[in-house]
């Protein structure tokens, strides 16, 4: 007796591909006998899925370098210094940035960076302070100290 098949794996990954026909994929991969997948053999569907497997690899290869591109790109815009890895890795490791090195990020994670670093973009970017004075903040002054020494504060 012959086991039922399960298209639950291909139509997964039929989802992943963008602009991809059933029909045309089981043409295609019965050497153009039928359009209809249980018309098709063991070897043919698994040579299918293989196929479509790799092709979703490298459209999310290719997404994430995309994104990746254009996080690096708003780190620019920003104020972060992107000719430095450690520098990219410092600003992403921040707990309020994304709290991980910047080539561990997910294309989840990427997109949510991607909007935290719009919503900086959009408050003036990365305020560097320039400090043209001390600031008395935190300083005590003490009062009296004259000749006898013993001032209290």
């Amino acid at each position: 007796m012959r086991k039922p098949r399960r298209y639950g794996r291909f139509y997964a990954l039929l989802g992943r591909l963008r602009g991809a026909e059933k029909e045309e994929l089981a043409l295609q991969y019965s050497n153009g006998r039928t359009t209809h997948l249980r018309e098709m053999s063991d070897e043919e569907i698994a040579m299918m899925e293989r196929a479509m497997e790799r092709s979703v690899r490298e459209a999310e290869a290719v997404e994430l370098r995309r994104a990746r591109s254009r996080v690096l790109r708003l780190m620019q815009r920003i104020g972060v210094d992107t000719s430095s890895w450690l520098m990219v890795d410092a600003f992403c490791q921040q707990r309020r940035i994304s709290g991980k090195l910047f080539r561990y990020l997910s294309l989840v994670e990427l997109k949510a960076l991607e909007r935290k670093l719009h919503a900086i973009e959009r408050r003036g970017g990365l305020r560097h302070r320039k400090e043209s004075a001390p600031s008395m903040a935190g300083m005590l002054i003490c009062a009296g100290g004259g000749e006898g020494g013993g001032a209290l504060c």
